[in-house]
């Protein structure tokens, strides 16, 4: 277990999300020392100015790098890899193994399974199969005695250990957990599809056009992306709205961890209208990736209608955006309810996606580092946030004005 005051290094940290854990971890007091890793050494010094703490120190550095990466590590407890591709995260992680550094990670794969339907990026070994490849990972970090915490942002994350509580509190045998990243109504209004970017828009109209795995009725099964929706009304928080949600790939570790379990999907949460407009988008073939021969070259109507909608879809002046979770759990004739609302941070200009994902990955860097969390290996965020772990986050997240509603009652259907 490392001291009170642990050091802990950001990979990713001129980004969205890596600049806001560093400055999570500045401001809430929860390290000894930040460091901030990228490669540009002008963007590193904004990002320090930004924060304004002399706890942070800037590492100019290309991950690639694995001899100059692990020197780095080696003056640090735990590192937050806020990388936003796969083989940055596949190679940063290799790297921490080999230096005996926990981590916490924040990209939408369970790296001890990786993603079946997306293999751009991963680069695997010679003859080894991708789940072959995701088990020497964790069996070799299990030898070194290293943690990684993989998927612990908003969702994949905040979302599984939400619903990993609520499947405990009643002894659930049906899950479906409802996430989204949203602009305010306010703010849906000024943009087509009801929709504002805060992250990658290319990333998300993939996972609109993929098959998706599910629990059904005790076994994997494959659905189409953006089946199974639902209208509902969220009357919580001090919110009501009116809501959609529709399955997409996410929460991918539960398919292996929670296997006992009769049902379960994860659903993306969007305003009215916006699935409606993804359908007629998928009808005019403008999402598919199948070059087409336009003035005598080859172009792909994903690639073109991403040009056209995506300056359509950036933050205008006064946009803000909301992160809205609603899991449910049953389990006889109980059932467990987890809700958010959580809206933008007006004072340091964080969007909520930033801030809730940061403030997760952050607060979980410091438990790892005091040994609260204990398991070792490739563990998925239900498996290591529960009891009195679980109770530190929910502290901690209150603490950053982040507010989870949960209830527990009988089951309504």
């Amino acid at each position: 277990m490392i001291g009170e005051s642990p050091r802990i290094l950001v990979f990713g940290g001129t980004g969205r999300i890596g600049s806001a854990v560093a400055r999570d971890l500045a401001v809430y007091g929860d390290a000894d020392s930040i460091g901030i890793v990228g490669r540009s050494r002008s963007s590193l010094e904004r990002i320090r100015s930004w924060i304004g703490s002399e706890k942070v120190a800037a590492h100019a550095l290309d991950i690639t790098d694995a001899r100059k990466a692990r020197a780095v590590m080696q003056d640090y407890d735990v590192a937050v890899i806020t990388l936003p591709d796969r083989r940055s995260s596949y190679r940063t992680i290799e790297t921490a193994i080999g230096a005996g550094l926990d981590m916490v990670d924040i990209l939408e794969e369970y790296h001890r399974r990786p993603d079946p339907y997306e293999r751009e990026g991963l680069e695997l070994p010679a003859g080894m199969s991708a789940d072959e490849y995701g088990e020497s990972l964790h069996r070799r970090a299990e030898d070194a005695g290293v943690t990684l915490l993989d998927g612990m942002g908003f969702a994949p994350g905040l979302s599984n250990v939400t619903l990993g509580q609520g499947i405990r509190q009643v002894q659930a045998d049906r899950a479906v957990a409802r996430v989204g990243g949203i602009p305010n109504r306010q703010s849906a209004a000024r943009h087509p599809l009801q929709y504002m970017i805060t992250w990658s828009f290319e990333h998300v109209l993939r996972e609109y056009m993929v098959d998706v795995r599910i629990i059904e009725k005790g076994n994997i099964a494959e659905v189409k992306a953006t089946s199974g929706r639902e209208s509902f009304r969220f009357a919580e928080c001090g919110e009501d709205e009116m809501l959609e949600c529709a399955i997409t790939p996410g929460m991918p570790s539960f398919l292996f961890t929670r296997s006992h379990l009769h049902s379960f999907a994860e659903k993306t949460i969007r305003w009215p209208g916006h699935w409606q407009a993804i359908d007629a988008l998928k009808e005019c073939g403008l999402l598919d990736i199948e070059s087409i021969s336009f003035c005598g070259e080859p172009v792909r109507p994903r690639d073109f209608f991403l040009k056209v909608i995506e300056p359509r879809l950036m933050p205008l002046p006064g946009d803000g955006d909301v992160c809205v979770m609603w899991n449910t759990a049953w389990g006889g004739e109980k059932r467990a309810d987890c809700y958010m609302w959580t809206g933008e941070d007006s004072e340091s200009g964080m969007s909520a996606m930033a801030r809730v994902t940061a403030s997760c990955a952050a607060v979980s860097a410091r438990l790892l580092a005091r040994g609260e969390i204990e398991e070792k290996g490739i563990v998925a965020p239900e498996d290591a946030v529960k009891e009195e772990v679980y109770a530190s986050l929910m502290r901690e997240l209150e603490r950053r004005g982040i507010a989870v509603v949960e209830r527990v009652g009988r089951a309504k259907d």
